[in-house]
């Protein structure tokens, strides 16, 4: 309080001297232009306010000095703090004192019956224990419209992934979405195959493959979910079906998309998985791995590594049933012998593997690659639309 009161005078003070020293300086050039035509003229007011002036710095000085230091500020601080160290001494020495000099807490002592204070650590303990703790609010991540393809809405935000750092996650929303504000939507997440890049760079048409399921009654409306691909590796697919846990879907991710979006609950009843060309293999993998998590599955002109594929499978989790879609144009041989061989690896497996439900689709054709690529996207989203619900 006195420092504030300090500044009142200080800048008072230091409002005149500026002002006396600007009169004295007009004072002084008067005197040297009548020097100059050889006028006389009176000194005397220069010299005044000059004088002025020097007091009005020093003043300034002094003020700007206490009010630096806190002089008066210090000296109150130290009475009290003299007097409250009397104080705590006076009162130690009549709770700690056991005789002597009337004030101990003995038998015959003032202090005597008085309960001792309990300690520090045992009230925060207390306080901690009566105080209920707040359960943590789910993360609600700000996405950004990006675009509109498919007559939906494309989002980007950057989640955290794994080792904590963030990462690009792509959300498409549906038109439903917007039409049906009560609605929850099923999740299909969608894989990359190429490091720090989302899906949807990879195959810009797929959302058109998406939309035009749904318009056709193929397929019913959900949120496609295209995170970043890990790095770390040219090609995360392949490490993903010996390492399940690689995959760019973790628990962050998915507690984020189902707190910042309607969606529905987590899990096999709702929550699918979806790669095209080399990303595959991702999708395959992820469906083997989790069956309690995706109920379903879509993998699209894949290239598989089957034995490790199998192996995956053998190591999922008792419950639940793994559901997969192996697709393939019908003129591309490579591929259709591929999910060939995945088949046949999953059956001849153990485990969820064994028990794994495959579908091979081989029949689309068309008069170009986009084209081809269209009709197997659309054949995904059919197949998961209609295997999801079924999955819990």
């Amino acid at each position: 309080m006195v420092r504030s009161l300090l500044l009142v005078p200080l800048l008072a003070v230091a409002g005149g001297g500026v002002w006396l020293a600007r009169g004295a300086l007009v004072r002084w050039r008067d005197l040297r232009v009548a020097e100059t035509y050889e006028l006389s003229g009176d000194q005397w007011p220069m010299l005044v306010r000059a004088a002025g002036a020097m007091v009005c710095g020093i003043c300034v000085t002094v003020l700007t000095l206490l009010t630096a230091l806190g002089a008066f500020g210090s000296l109150d601080g130290g009475v009290a703090g003299r007097t409250g160290s009397a104080a705590d001494r006076f009162e130690g020495s009549e709770a700690g004192n056991g005789s002597g000099n009337g004030f101990g807490g003995g038998a015959d002592g003032p202090g005597a019956g008085r309960p001792a204070a309990p300690p520090v650590e045992a009230v925060d303990a207390a306080t901690s224990a009566s105080t209920p703790t707040p359960s943590p609010l789910p993360v609600v991540s700000r996405f950004d419209s990006v675009g509109h393809p498919g007559g939906g809405e494309l989002l980007q935000s950057a989640v955290p992934g794994p080792d904590g750092h963030p990462r690009n996650v792509r959300v498409w929303l549906p038109a439903q979405y917007a039409k049906d504000p009560n609605a929850r939507f099923p999740v299909v997440v969608m894989h990359a195959a190429t490091p720090r890049k989302t899906a949807d760079t990879e195959v810009p048409d797929v959302f058109e493959g998406l939309a035009s399921a749904v318009q056709s009654a193929k397929s019913k409306p959900f949120i496609l979910v295209a995170p970043e691909a890990p790095n770390g590796t040219a090609h995360p697919c392949e490490l993903v079906a010996a390492a399940p846990m690689a995959v760019a879907d973790d628990a962050a991710l998915r507690t984020t998309i189902a707190a910042t979006f309607r969606t529905l609950p987590p899990g096999p009843a709702a929550w699918g998985t979806l790669g095209v060309g080399d990303g595959a293999p991702c999708a395959a993998a992820a469906g083997l791995a989790r069956p309690d998590l995706y109920g379903a599955a879509a993998a699209v002109s894949g290239r598989y590594d089957p034995a490790a594929l199998a192996r995956t499978g053998a190591e999922a989790p008792a419950a639940g049933t793994p559901r997969l879609l192996l697709a393939a144009g019908k003129a591309d041989t490579a591929g259709l012998d591929a999910a060939r061989k995945l088949q046949s690896a999953l059956r001849g497996g153990t485990g969820a593997a064994a028990r794994a439900e495959v579908r091979i689709s081989d029949n689309a054709t068309d008069y170009s690659e986009d084209r081809i690529r269209l009709r197997l996207v659309r054949q995904a989203a059919q197949y998961l639309g209609e295997t999801l619900g079924k999955a819990s």
